[in-house]
């Protein structure tokens, strides 16, 4: 969607003045959706209430696309996996760490955001992770977070090893890690937005 289509869909939501303002400052509704409120207030002037207008329009657009994949999307891709976390990914402006149930034939059962924070600072601990999954009797869980600060998906350091941690914790407690996708932003240069570990080779057999 170009610049023009955006700022007129924003001017639909707080008038034109104001989306135009937005859009000379943030180019891509990606950007508009991690903009800070207080820069998108001081910028455009639209006071708090048109302010969560356009928030939930973010969130209006997330939930369409969840709903438009069905109420329990197949997840046996990264791919599908992507789609399904990708429009809310957008709004993050820190990484966010989620788990999703899925059951015997890869459906889904529901997403669960556990905390937020580099995975380097952020304590994941394999007892948070799977109690989800206990509860909710899931047979597989995926793991995903969202790189929003560099928008490239490449796995760190810290997002290898928490992945073969929870590996090994997942084979002790007989629910298997299907996989752990990292959303990113896509360039010229890297078309897909998102990586998958165990496409890259960073799962055992």
């Amino acid at each position: 969607m170009n610049t023009e289509t955006n700022e007129a869909v924003l001017g639909a939501l707080i008038g034109p003045n104001a989306a135009r303002t937005i859009v000379m400052n943030y180019p891509t509704l990606t950007e508009i959706a991690q903009a800070p409120d207080d820069s998108l207030l001081r910028l455009a002037n639209v006071g708090a209430g048109r302010l969560a207008q356009l928030r939930a329009a973010f969130e209006l657009a997330g939930r369409i696309s969840r709903e438009a994949m069905g109420e329990t999307p197949l997840l046996d891709t990264p791919e599908r996996v992507a789609d399904l976390l990708r429009e809310e990914s957008r709004s993050y402006t820190v990484e966010q760490f989620h788990v999703v149930l899925v059951n015997v034939r890869r459906r889904l059962i529901r997403v669960v955001k556990m905390a937020s924070g580099t995975l380097d600072t952020l304590l994941v601990h394999p007892r948070e992770v799977f109690k989800p999954a206990i509860v909710a009797n899931a047979a597989a869980i995926i793991l995903s977070h969202c790189h929003p600060s560099s928008g490239d998906p490449t796995p760190s350091e810290a997002d290898i090893k928490v992945t073969r941690d929870l590996i090994r914790a997942g084979q002790l407690l007989k629910i298997e890690v299907l996989d752990h996708v990292i959303i990113g932003r896509a360039t010229i240069e890297r078309p897909r937005d998102y990586v998958s570990l165990r496409e890259l080779g960073y799962f055992y057999s």
